[in-house]
């Protein structure tokens, strides 16, 4: 019986096992089941909210496209005359006895009749894009490129209902940020509300609006990809500090407004980065900040006015070593090479200063800078934060007026140019050969006349760790690390005191190749 009885038990406990088995995996499906029934209401109030993001879009499109133009520009060709070859009867590349057949002489005066081809110079047409931001009594003002609207010979504005303008005329343009107003007079126009810029953040939803190839009306979106960049595509002189975005912005947008969610105009569409001419997920966007300041200017005085330090300036980060020969151990600010003569910097700011502040707002690089600097008109005290002597002191000055034709805008590079002389003993450690600035050197290398101190470089060794810091033949160096040089005997007995594994922090002023302006710039030195 023993061995029945504990068969049943076993029997027992494995069907009671098997029943527990059974509904703890039902329960677990259920806990699944129930799992999934929340994730999917949870889907379903997530598409909701995306619902509503399509409602923000329409909106927004809502409130700023009766705002948004179309703009027909006719500009005269820059080339007169390239219907025959170049303008002028003397320039056509034909002989007179070969235009006596097309052109005979008519008037008696010996000479075939050629046309006057600059009287027939092509027009070029083009179209883009502008937002209507002020609106007066029977005119309106709109914001768009400089290379749409500026040089403009005729223009021909079309708004979102229709109607078609051509009482409108460019009143002021600039290239610098490659903005511009248009004036257009007539009635029931709607202003478009301005942003604010600075409260963008990368990730951040926006919307262009234009009229891409000719499509009237047309409205994209994307995101903010970055803040703050420099394209290189405005020169220079050019203040860029783009906003980049990744919606799609192609031939015709230039011009429109990127809008925010809140329907407000955050910046003026410029510009693509592509390859192809096509769009390629990378635009650019002035910020509505810096496009506030222009469009006052333009509006008020047809130009641009700007502020001025009159300073030759560089990134700390681009050569943290050379700002560290300083004692600046930081790895953001920015350093000053040349002080400009008789600009608001005289006598305020020194060479190897930097500049880590602006009215308290910081500078981390010489862009930012300029464009605060820029956007601060003239006869403005300002307070930079300088530090200088191993320790910050605040520097107060006045701006000045920025030049009309500012040709450089930081230190200048002459070419190298090896002419293959041995260097002197000390300099040779960096691979420079040094001498006096007499007149024969004065005039070999084309220096100004009032170079009458310090050392010039007759020879740069080739790979040498001076050639690799950007020393060339022509330059005057006139400062060893701390110590002034008069002549090359200085500059050596100094260079001979330097370690170059430590670096050697040279003042350097060259010649500017692009320009012929003398520019000084810090010049660090060291091994590899």
């Amino acid at each position: 019986m023993k061995p029945f009885r504990s068969t049943l038990g076993a029997l027992a406990l494995s069907a009671a096992a098997v029943g527990t088995g059974f509904f703890g995996f039902e329960y677990a499906q259920k806990a699944q089941f129930a799992r999934a029934a929340d994730e999917v209401q949870l889907s379903r109030e997530q598409l909701a909210k995306a619902d509503d993001l399509s409602s923000v879009f329409r909106y927004v499109g809502k409130a700023v496209e009766p705002s948004v133009v179309n703009i027909n520009v006719t500009k005269k060709s820059s080339n007169p005359g390239a219907r025959g070859g170049g303008g002028g009867r003397g320039q056509l590349p034909f002989n007179k006895d070969q235009l006596r057949r097309f052109f005979p002489d008519r008037d008696g005066d010996g000479e075939p009749d050629v046309p006057d081809f600059d009287d027939m110079t092509p027009e070029q047409h083009g179209t883009g894009s502008g937002v209507i931001m002020e609106v007066g009594d029977g005119y309106a003002f709109i914001l768009t490129n400089n290379h749409v609207a500026g040089d403009a010979s005729q223009l021909e504005v079309t708004l979102s209902d229709g109607r078609k303008i051509t009482k409108a005329t460019t009143i002021g343009a600039d290239k610098k940020t490659d903005l511009a107003v248009v004036k257009v007079e007539g009635d029931r126009f709607i202003a478009a509300k301005w942003g604010d810029s600075d409260r963008l953040q990368k990730g951040d939803w926006i919307m262009a609006f234009g009229s891409p190839f000719g499509y009237v009306g047309s409205m994209t979106h994307g995101i903010v990809s970055a803040l703050n960049r420099q394209a290189g595509i405005l020169g220079q002189q050019g203040y860029e500090n783009f906003i980049q975005v990744d919606a799609p912005i192609n031939p015709g947008n230039s011009g429109g407004p990127l809008v925010s969610t809140r329907g407000e105009v955050v910046g003026i569409n410029t510009a693509i980065a592509s390859r192809t001419g096509a769009f390629s997920g990378i635009g650019f966007a002035i910020p509505s900040n810096q496009a506030k300041f222009v469009f006052e200017s333009l509006k008020k005085n047809g130009k641009v006015t700007r502020g001025w330090l009159g300073v030759s300036i560089s990134d700390v980060s681009r050569d943290i070593p050379k700002a560290q020969s300083f004692g600046y151990q930081g790895s953001n600010g920015v350093l000053v090479e040349q002080i400009v003569p008789n600009t608001p910097a005289t006598g305020k700011l020194r060479p190897g200063d930097i500049l880590t502040a602006i009215n308290g707002k910081g500078v981390e690089n010489v862009q930012q800078l300029r464009n605060q600097v820029a956007a601060t008109m003239p006869n403005t005290d300002v307070k930079l934060t300088v530090y200088r002597d191993g320790k910050e002191q605040t520097v107060t000055l006045r701006l000045g007026e920025q030049p009309e034709n500012l040709l450089v805008s930081g230190p200048g590079k002459a070419p190298h140019d090896d002419n293959g002389n041995m260097p002197d003993a000390d300099a040779g450690k960096i691979g420079l050969r040094l001498a006096d600035p007499s007149d024969d050197v004065v005039k070999r290398f084309e220096l100004t006349p009032d170079v009458k101190n310090g050392a010039v470089v007759i020879g740069v060794e080739r790979n040498s760790l001076a050639a690799k810091a950007g020393l060339s033949p022509g330059d005057v160096i006139s400062k060893v690390g701390q110590t002034d040089v008069r002549d090359a005997a200085a500059a050596n007995a100094a260079l001979a005191k330097a370690d170059p594994k430590k670096g050697v922090r040279l003042y350097v002023t060259s010649k500017d190749p692009g320009s012929d302006q003398v520019v000084s710039r810090f010049v660090f030195v060291r091994g590899e």
